[in-house]
């Protein structure tokens, strides 16, 4: 498969809710990172997407702008879902770089706007405090313990 064709297979995975075929995509040596979860592992990573995914009963997910040359890669998405915690709708506006090996994606990086996801997310709160690195780092730690606890979870 292309380069091209592994980044639409994982987003097509992804829209689909298929958590062990976005899985399939990434290499055992992956290194994620984003602006809530910071630096994943395989694993991690893994584990993430599959929480997602499953706390997001009306996620929908789209992509466009996909290259890729040589052993990089990029893509254009988004996710539109109601945020868990408060109910609100959140339109999520993604950019996501990628290093390949052996054919398959050994590094991931999303970059989006964290104040603007907060605002949606939080509303009032979020548009007041969300810029804040005490707010974007307490989001950040509950991201993590979200992430540890569904791991524990799914090994027991």
């Amino acid at each position: 498969m292309s380069h091209i064709g592994l980044i639409e297979h994982f987003y097509k995975a992804f829209s689909q809710k298929d958590a062990h075929a976005m899985k399939e995509c990434y290499h055992p040596d992956l290194r994620f990172e984003d602006p809530v979860f910071g630096v994943l592992n395989y694993q991690e990573a893994c584990a993430m997407w599959e929480m997602l995914i499953k706390a997001g009963s009306d996620l929908e997910i789209f992509f466009d702008n996909v290259t890729a040359e040589g052993e990089h890669g990029s893509v254009d998405w988004g996710a539109n879902y109601s945020f868990s915690k408060t109910g609100r709708k959140v339109s999520n506006k993604i950019h996501a770089s990628f290093v390949f090996k052996d054919g398959l994606i050994v590094a991931h990086t999303d970059r989006f706007d964290l104040y603007r996801w907060a605002r949606m997310a939080f509303g009032s709160l979020g548009y007041t405090v969300g810029w804040t690195p005490f707010f974007q780092n307490k989001l950040r730690a509950t991201a993590r313990k979200n992430l540890d606890t569904f791991m524990r979870k799914e090994k027991a």
